[in-house]
């Protein structure tokens, strides 16, 4: 029997196997059969036949009668298989109304407290899986930045970014200090000014708060980077409680900062590091 018939492939969408068309096209070719001569004409098993039957029974495919003792098949109008459809979509249907019931579950589940999960990731290929990991925030991003990701990672990554924290309209706020700043003034004098559009920022002295690695916050997450020293890693936290106490300090090192303007940012930072 020919595998790329109409009738192997519209069954196999129905998630019989090939074998049950065989069955079926040889029924359908030669007439009634005993299983034997059944088996034969569509080269199956006579042994796997019988247990192929019950899926031919299933789907309405065949009708038997018994003559001297013996079975004899016969295959019923291919169009039997409407009766097959019907039940799937009732399937379909039954599974729609179980999907609400669980999603109404799964959203009391959400606003009970969650245990503590600590993530950890090791190179570069890591750090920019936490910073993709931001783009799916329900809130705002608070940061504390040491380093500058588009330095971190690579224009095409840094584009593609900004551009999905644009169009999800994700809300910005920094912290930086001369580090970053010298960073960021190095990046936009050579190249694009591909920029988040809600980012908002402000510049802390090394004497009001020492910034030496990078933490961000959002939601339940708090995640720290660490480019430094050759070691390449990084740290989530999910935790509401610690992400919440994480939020207060960055609104008290915020009060303290200055809003950073183009004297601020576009200032000698090379000769200031020294």
């Amino acid at each position: 029997m020919p595998k790329n018939s109409a009738v192997h492939n519209y069954l196999a969408k129905l998630g019989l196997e090939a074998e049950v068309a065989d069955l079926y096209v040889a029924l359908h070719t030669h007439g009634p059969q005993h299983i034997s001569s059944l088996a034969r004409l569509a080269n199956v098993e006579r042994t796997r036949v019988y247990r192929l039957l019950d899926k031919l029974t299933k789907a309405n495919l065949i009708e038997t009668e018994t003559h001297n003792k013996r079975i004899i098949l016969r295959a019923a109008p291919i169009t039997n298989l409407q009766i097959l459809l019907s039940e799937r979509e009732q399937e379909v249907r039954n599974l729609q109304e179980e999907l609400l019931e669980i999603h109404q579950n799964m959203n009391e589940l959400a606003t009970k407290p969650h245990f503590t999960r600590v993530q950890f990731y090791r190179g570069a290929e890591g750090n920019k899986q936490m910073f993709w990991n931001q783009t799916k925030a329900k809130g705002e991003n608070l940061a504390i930045l040491y380093d500058t990701m588009q330095t971190r990672t690579s224009k095409v990554f840094f584009e593609r970014w900004v551009r999905v924290c644009n169009e999800r309209e994700l809300q910005f706020r920094g912290i930086v200090g001369n580090h970053f700043l010298q960073d960021l003034q190095q990046w936009y004098s050579k190249n694009s000014n591909e920029r988040l559009q809600d980012w908002d920022s402000r510049y802390v002295s090394p004497d009001i708060f020492p910034i030496n690695h990078s933490t961000v916050i959002y939601d339940d997450v708090t995640s720290h980077y660490n480019w430094k020293g050759g070691e390449v890693f990084g740290i989530e936290i999910y935790n509401q409680e610690i992400a919440d106490a994480q939020r207060r300090v960055f609104e008290i090192i915020w009060q303290h900062g200055v809003v950073i303007t183009n004297d601020l940012l576009w200032k000698p930072w090379m000769e200031n590091e020294k």
